[in-house]
């Protein structure tokens, strides 16, 4: 079982501006995505602030988000990074292998990335992220670059969507058509 102990808010400015979109998407009925709770047992809670400092996971989680875009089956994984190269030791392999089968199911499944240090968000299709995982586990590097991103997924917040990803999963499906 894996240990958690607090180390701050990491993510969270990222999963609250996810969740936000998502609400903004499920007003506009555009579509329905919830977060994914991951499963804990407190074993040390601050009685004074009610907070769990110390848990262990009950189980390895799978993805961040999962819901249904126009009909679509989406999931997806929000992942904030402070500097231009991404470690590729933030993703497991078990998210890999739910989201393969999760497209395999004829879904979508993608990362969102903030770069935070560029206030810059991306849409990461799982294709282009099983290149780096393959470059990985072939000996290659165990991250990526900033610039190897597809800069042509970069989101751009707007009119109260933060992270507007259904734009991106529209180019991600239409991608997908033309190659076949």
């Amino acid at each position: 079982m894996a240990t958690w102990k607090t180390r701050g808010l990491r993510g969270s400015t990222l999963e609250e501006l996810v969740n936000r979109t998502n609400e903004k998407y499920r007003e506009n009925r555009l579509c329905l995505v919830q977060k994914v709770p991951t499963p804990i047992t407190p074993i040390t809670i601050d009685k004074a602030s009610r907070h769990i400092t110390l848990a262990y996971f009950d189980q390895k989680s799978t993805v961040d988000y999962i819901g249904l875009a126009q009909g679509v089956p989406v999931c997806f994984d929000a992942k904030e990074c402070a500097t231009d190269t991404f470690s590729l030791a933030n993703i497991h392999e078990h998210q890999v292998t739910f989201m393969r089968e999760f497209e395999a199911q004829d879904g979508v499944a993608f990362f969102l990335l903030y770069y935070s240090h560029k206030d810059r968000f991306f849409y990461l299709r799982l294709k282009k992220l099983l290149v780096f995982w393959e470059r990985m586990n072939t000996g290659g590097r165990k991250s990526f670059r900033f610039e190897e991103l597809e800069q042509d997924y970069e989101l751009f917040p707007r009119a109260g969507l933060f992270v507007p990803y259904l734009d991106m999963m529209k180019k991600d499906l239409e991608s997908r058509e033309k190659e076949q």
